[in-house]
């Protein structure tokens, strides 16, 4: 920690202790506090309990629980830093205390004596004080972007994380929206409420994608979406058609479950069709009850699927009686290019459409979404009823007021012009530093995907660059086979000078194998 924020706050918990301790020592005064309405007994102060780190003396009473306040702290830098003590050795036997404590004010004017409900408001205001020192302090650590461990390069160099940098989280956004949510609808916020989710939230999103709230399920996160659609239509031996490379999560989610998993490649236009249809056609064709894409700015490859492309699955999924599951956390975070209808709205009667919050307010929040045919929705209420009652109403109803106050639409800009930078230098650095590297360049999302000349052993470059500080994700762990000369890079974690900086040091992991 900062040596000068370490200083300040040591001094505004000593402050605090000591205050406590008076506190303490007024509350437990058989006499009154000069200075006080003769006849007019004060109100009794509850003991405070002494800050961590000091030991209650002997003569003071047995101390009481008082509302604390606790810095959070990135553990490494402050072991790696360590700070001054905050407290004196432990001290020897004291006098007795004086049970008459008076503060006066500093100016020769003031004569009047300090009561404990001034005092108490003084000691908020030092705790308000520190607190928000703590959050300026936790902010600019968050900006940091950096894993929590080093190499001898440095700090390590995150590529492997799809979550924002704090910077481009609107925390002030959220706070506010967390204020009216409770002050607005205590009832539905604290409430257990339904599996369908938040009602406020859910006719939100209902609006969004021009459909009737019967059609949405809000759940905790996307992922849990794609559980409980996978619980309800998949079963062992069922055939699903996945994008070569799809995401690792998704892929083990179905393995789990049971299903036979057909990969069709990707192309940068988006998975190839005419490959589905001979998939499909063939001498031993496959009956799929479901296909997983993620048409837009794809997560490992950034691609996304052409409108040719989305009308060609819609009509195969027709013919062959599939359903498309579209899987669409990214839409929304365009920074280049031609916006792209979803599939939802082009077949609403054949495709479920699922979406998240993550990437566009923030990852801790949880909160994502189906829509899709009513009978469907209603199916996977029921299970979800089975499974948790319901879902998280207190982050649901705060993402509401986030979203219906517009502040959603200004989230979405600041991440996208963050994105858009990190994606160009990324490219750019790429082209510089690694120019054996093909990748396409993203027009939106959070991922570029990284082919490397044939014969690269990812797994040897994955620790060779873990050596010199930076991480990324290895493209085997998207494939069912494959792909050892291929990486993904999440971009949308760091600053442009730490890509710059990761990138060389990529480069150079590289070239050492």
């Amino acid at each position: 920690m900062d040596p000068e924020v370490a200083r300040t706050l040591d001094e505004l918990e000593r402050k605090i202790a000591e205050l406590e301790r008076t506190l303490s020592s007024m509350a437990a005064s058989p006499e009154p506090v000069p200075g006080a309405t003769t006849g007019t007994p004060v109100a009794p102060v509850a003991p405070v309990a002494p800050a961590p780190g000091l030991t209650a003396s002997p003569a003071e009473p047995e101390p009481q629980p008082a509302r604390a306040w606790s810095r959070v702290v990135d553990e490494r830098i402050e072991h790696e830093a360590p700070r001054s003590p905050r407290l004196a050795p432990p001290r020897g036997p004291e006098p007795p205390v004086v049970r008459r404590p008076v503060l006066q004010a500093r100016s020769p004017q003031a004569t009047r004596s300090v009561g404990p409900e001034e005092m108490l408001r003084f000691r908020d205001r030092l705790e308000r004080a520190a607190r928000d020192l703590t959050h300026d302090y936790d902010e600019l650590l968050g900006r940091l972007s950096y894993a929590t461990v080093s190499s001898p390069a440095g700090p390590t160099i995150s590529f492997a994380r799809g979550a924002p940098s704090l910077d481009i989280v609107d925390v002030d956004g959220l706070r506010d929206a967390a204020v009216r949510a409770f002050e607005s609808d205590p009832a539905g916020t604290t409430a257990y409420g339904t599996s369908i989710g938040y009602p406020r939230l859910r006719s939100w999103i209902a609006d969004r994608h021009g459909v009737e709230p019967e059609r949405v399920l809000v759940t905790n996160g996307s992922m849990q979406a794609d559980a409980f659609l996978f619980e309800h239509l998949i079963r062992p031996g069922d055939e699903v058609i996945v994008e070569r490379p799809s995401y690792d999560r998704t892929l083990l989610s179905l393995r789990q479950r049971g299903a036979r998993l057909h990969a069709v490649e990707l192309e940068p236009d988006g998975i190839d069709t005419d490959a589905l249809a001979r998939l499909l056609e063939g001498g031993a064709a496959v009956r799929p009850k479901l296909a997983h894409i993620i048409p837009n700015f794809q997560n490992p490859a950034g691609y996304t699927l052409s409108l040719a492309k989305r009308q060609a699955l819609l009509e195969l999924a027709g013919r062959h009686e599939f359903v498309v599951f579209e899987d669409d956390p990214y839409v929304t975070l365009r920074f280049s290019g031609e916006e792209l209808p979803t599939m939802l709205s082009l077949d609403p009667e054949r495709v479920v459409y699922a979406s998240s919050f993550s990437k566009t307010v923030c990852p801790g929040i949880r909160v994502g979404y189906l829509v899709g045919p009513t009978e469907l929705i209603k199916a996977i209420a029921q299970l979800a009823t089975n499974t948790y009652i319901s879902p998280n109403m207190v982050a649901q109803s705060i993402v509401y007021e986030f979203c219906a106050s517009g502040a959603i639409e200004r989230s979405i800009e600041t991440v996208k012009a963050a994105l858009a930078e990190r994606a160009h230098t990324l490219a750019e650095a790429l082209r510089r530093e690694l120019p054996e590297a093909r990748f396409v360049e993203p027009q939106g999302g959070y991922f570029m995907w990284v082919t490397l000349p044939e014969g690269t052993d990812v797994h040897a470059l994955f620790q060779a660059a873990a050596d010199r500080g930076v991480s990324f994700v290895k493209g085997t762990d998207f494939l069912l086979d494959g792909g050892e000369n291929t990486l993904r890079l999440a971009y949308s974690g760091v600053t442009p000078e730490q890509i710059d900086a990761g990138v060389a040091r990529l480069a150079e992991a590289y070239r050492s194998l």
